[in-house]
């Protein structure tokens, strides 16, 4: 059995993946705001304890990690959301796991899975984008990940979309993600709508779900909504007209709102000004493994 771990921006999951891509079990947590003042010292143990007990039920032969930013063979180069910096994870984890370790970024490892098992599993050429706390994102060519060489490349959610734009974690301003994650959009409705950080993901869902003109609020999130596709719109084009793809997956917290953005944003894409060659239908996928892709992908490295 091989471990699949998938470290994001503010979780992190553990699965016991096998040979056919699925789950045994899984182990997943936020990881608290205290936390992440201390995070390598966290992953290491979170990673080391898990492992431990995992190891005394199956048979472990190998551990992938996704993780998101810019790696190279053993190290965190950078990770914006992590916070970390030059951090040779698999160095630091070797030091108490007598396992092969490999890491790769979240976004590649999670088109590696649609691409085996997935919604990608039809297409030789490919855009995987995964949406959440920021963007990531990945090229499917004749069925084998992009090879930008030493560095992963792709790195798709800073891809300057608007000049001096808003300023993103990576230093840089107008970036795609500051724009067109998950966390912008939830951000945006609750500071349109009056409402603080407690109210989830859910409760905006159903907001927009239930929006009708009658809605005191409608003309608020509709605003939200439609500024959000059309910044999305603005990044997916621009994915487009470089690679032009057979289909684009996307995946990350995005799956969760498809019915009220997918059929939206795919309007946007065939109706809007930024594609270069015009089309009649885009190829515009959710990922269906869900937030399963990063452990499953992670396995496959």
């Amino acid at each position: 059995m091989k471990i699949g771990i998938d470290l994001g921006g503010s979780h992190i999951a553990i699965g016991v993946v096998d040979n056919d891509g699925r789950i045994l079990e899984k182990k997943e947590r936020r990881i608290l705001k205290e936390e992440k003042k201390a995070i390598t010292e966290f992953i290491e143990d979170y990673i080391f304890e898990n492992i431990k007990n995992l190891s005394n039920i199956y048979q472990i032969t190998s551990i992938g990690i996704a993780i998101p930013g810019t790696l190279n063979k053993n190290s965190i180069v950078r990770s914006v959301n992590l916070g970390i910096e030059n951090y040779n994870i698999v160095e630091r984890l070797k030091e108490r796991i007598d396992l092969p370790i490999k890491i790769k970024n979240d976004a590649k490892c999670a088109a590696l899975a649609e691409n085996s098992y997935g919604s990608l599993k039809n297409y030789s050429r490919s855009i995987f984008l995964t949406l959440g706390t920021g963007i990531g994102g990945a090229a499917i060519i004749d069925n084998e990940l992009l090879n930008t060489g030493e560095l992963p490349g792709m790195e798709v959610g800073h891809m300057v979309i608007q000049k001096n734009g808003i300023p993103c974690n990576c230093g840089n301003k107008g970036c795609f993600e500051r724009y067109a994650s998950m966390k912008v959009l939830k951000n945006n409705l609750r500071n349109a709508l009056g409402l603080d950080e407690t109210t989830r993901g859910e409760q905006l869902l159903d907001m927009i779900r239930n929006n009708s003109i009658v809605n005191k609020d409608y003309e608020k999130i509709e605003n939200v909504v439609n500024e959000f596709i059309e910044n999305l719109s603005i990044g997916i084009s621009n994915l487009v007209n470089l690679f032009e793809p057979e289909a684009v997956v996307i995946g990350g917290s995005f799956v969760f709102f498809e019915d009220v953005l997918l059929e939206r944003l795919k309007k946007s894409l065939k109706n809007g000004k930024y594609l270069f060659n015009k089309r009649e239908e885009i190829v515009l996928k959710p990922a269906v493994l869900g937030n399963d892709a990063g452990i499953i992908g992670a396995s496959l490295i």
